[in-house]
């Protein structure tokens, strides 16, 4: 039995409809683009307009508020500014208002609102016009008559001294005819559009029509196999040209239904081992462009394959200047690369294999990438970290061999001397122990074995307890002759954090100990409290040496100094900031250093903290 064929399932209304989706398609491109530019053109010379009107009308403001500002009398200027608004006022201008500097209206344009002057503006973008330094301009919705109106406002600084704040001036427009003009075009745009559409409509079903009337008997019977159903057999009539094409169809239909299954489960098998791979895979032809690459490949190399199909291997990988396809094919060495993996520098080895039949034709290279950066990484740190540690250690090691062998050699008898050698080698030991015990700490922290004592602690009593012992310290024998002060900027109200109290006052410690070791003579360092929604920032800030730029971002690196020679010789292991960085993201916190060389730096502390609620301790 025939199968009905519905009128929405005919090729007839098919091709119709494409033709008609197609008129519609490109009738929506041809529109959403000219209505698009069209809108911004109108609402580019609308506001260009505005912004011409405010630069002559700010030229024009400009003495009047300058004398406004001089003159102890200023009504003269007030009227003359209200006058010159009131008059400018049109042409699809809805409001003007000069604001003093405190934010006084000076003048309005709109006659029914000259109440207002005198009084304070509650106007939040003067404020946002006048930190920016620049103009402010913007579309806003008018809440009496709800349409969209322009809004500039202008800051006005005087003419003889840049710097100076005269106050600003606030330009209020009525864009909603510009997009009234938009929607009219558009509207014609769509009435004509439509008609075309029903016109195309007419002429492709006449077209339609004359195209599959010779088809028709063979509709049903070929349906199967354009909807890639392979098994059914289509009946042949007779003997002339169609039963021919049935017979040679149905031939047809076997042979591809088998090769079909066949490259499907292949591509398949390769479309998944190639998308699910951790390397990235290229594929060549023998002559090095590309005709395969996955998708982690892609994403190694920041690029598409749509890209750097038929691209030459060797350029896209950047190394055609130091490698050659004929070095490649002979050596097939693995070659590392810099590339970039989100805008993150990456380091990739490139291994190569040949494409080779059995007689030994090369027909392509197989290129696999892999990802080595945490790898390098590691062995890089590992390397400068042997070499930090031996050189730390070398450096108190011969200063200790020197001055056990002048005692060795007779100096242990030298009453005056043998006590200073013994001091010496006695410092130097503690300093080994010292840096030893921090090393054991890092390490401690960086196997996960290091744990956390956490207990609920008010932060602004525990920092002016750390204040407190070093306000102490300048004031005894050991800084005597030194005329350091410590300031405080704490929180009036206690700010409970928890933490390990230990770990954070040796982080404390710390950064004290280095604010007060290079900080000069007669120094202030002040130590500050500020709170945010989800956390507490401390801060503190020495006068000191500051820190180069350069140098800011590596000083919680391990061993490393800004100055050795001198933090060496103030007793730094270059461990300390590194330690204090660890507690403090153990603690899920944050720290950071801002520094101007010459004039001192501060450190910034950032600890999550439980709001303090005194119904919940009652």
């Amino acid at each position: 039995m025939k199968k009905k064929i519905r009128f929405y399932q005919s090729i007839n209304t098919k091709i119709v409809f494409i033709i008609v989706i197609l008129l519609v398609f490109a009738l929506q491109i041809i529109g959403a683009n000219f209505v698009t530019a069209m809108e911004r053109r109108l609402v580019e010379n609308f506001t260009n307009d505005r912004q011409t009107q405010m630069a002559f009308l700010k030229s024009t403001i400009l003495p009047l508020l300058e004398s406004d500002q001089n003159q102890d009398e200023t009504t003269d200027s007030r009227e003359e500014i209200n006058r010159l608004l009131m008059e400018f006022s049109g042409n699809n201008i809805t409001e003007l208002q000069v604001v003093s500097p405190s934010k006084v209206i000076l003048g309005i344009s709109d006659s029914t609102q000259q109440n207002m002057i005198g009084q304070i503006s509650n106007d939040a973008d003067i404020e946002q016009a006048q930190l920016s330094e620049s103009t402010l301009a913007k579309q806003d919705l008018d809440q009496t008559s709800q349409t969209r109106i322009w809004k500039i406002v202008e800051p006005v600084y005087s003419s003889t001294n840049p710097e100076e704040f005269l106050g600003v001036i606030i330009l209020e427009s009525n864009i909603e005819t510009v997009y009234r003009q938009v929607s009219d075009i558009t509207t014609t745009f769509l009435g004509s559009s439509t008609v075309a559409i029903i016109l195309s409509l007419i002429l492709a079903n006449l077209v339609a029509r004359a195209i599959t009337k010779p088809i028709k008997e063979m509709q049903i019977q070929t349906r199967a196999i354009a909807e890639g159903d392979y098994s059914g057999m289509l009946t042949v009539y007779g003997d002339d040209e169609l039963g021919e094409l049935a017979f040679l169809i149905n031939e047809l239909s076997d042979e591809v239904a088998e090769a079909q299954e066949s490259i499907d489960s292949e591509r398949r098998r390769l479309d998944s081992v190639l998308t699910h791979m951790t390397d990235g895979v290229i594929a060549t032809d023998r002559r090095g462009k590309i005709v395969i690459v996955n998708n982690m490949a892609e994403t190694m190399l920041e690029v598409s394959g749509e890209e750097v199909n038929g691209k030459n291997l060797l350029k896209i990988l950047g190394v055609e200047t130091e490698l050659t396809l004929r070095r490649l094919l002979e050596e097939q060495e693995d070659i590392l690369i810099d590339a970039y993996s989100d805008g993150v520098p990456t380091i990739l080895r490139a291994s190569f294999s040949l494409i080779q039949r059995e007689t030994g034709f090369i027909s392509g290279i197989v290129c696999v990438l892999h990802d080595v950066t945490e790898q390098e990484k590691i062995e890089e740190e590992r390397k400068q970290f042997v070499s930090n540690v031996s050189h730390e250690l070398r450096t108190p090691l011969t200063s200790m061999r020197s001055y056990i062998e002048a005692l060795a050699d007779g100096a242990w008898e030298d009453p005056e001397l043998a006590p200073r050698f013994l001091e010496v080698t006695q410092n130097e030991t503690d300093r080994m122990i010292r840096m030893i015990q921090d090393l054991l700490h890092l390490s401690r922290i960086d196997s996960g074995k290091s744990e956390l004592e956490v207990e609920l602690v008010d932060l602004t009593e525990l920092l002016d307890h750390v204040l407190n012992r070093f306000d102490m310290l300048i004031h005894s024998t050991e800084y005597e002759g030194k005329h350091y002060r410590i300031e405080r900027n704490l929180l009036a109200e206690p700010v409970f954090v928890e933490m390990d109290t230990d770990r954070m006052i040796q982080v404390l410690d710390n950064i004290m100990n280095n604010a007060l070791k290079y900080s000069p003579d007669g120094g202030v360092i002040t130590g500050s409290m500020r709170q945010t929604d989800q956390s507490v920032i401390i801060s503190i800030t020495d006068q000191g040496m500051g820190i180069p730029k350069n140098d800011l971002v590596k000083i919680f690196s391990r061993f490393y100094r800004v100055d050795r020679a001198r933090s060496r010789a103030m007793g730094g292991s270059g461990l300390g900031l590194a330690i204090s960085k660890e507690v403090v993201e153990q603690h899920g916190g944050r720290i950071w250093a801002e520094s101007t060389e010459g004039k001192g730096t501060t450190f910034y502390l950032s600890l999550p903290y439980i709001p303090f609620e005194e119904e919940e301790w009652a």
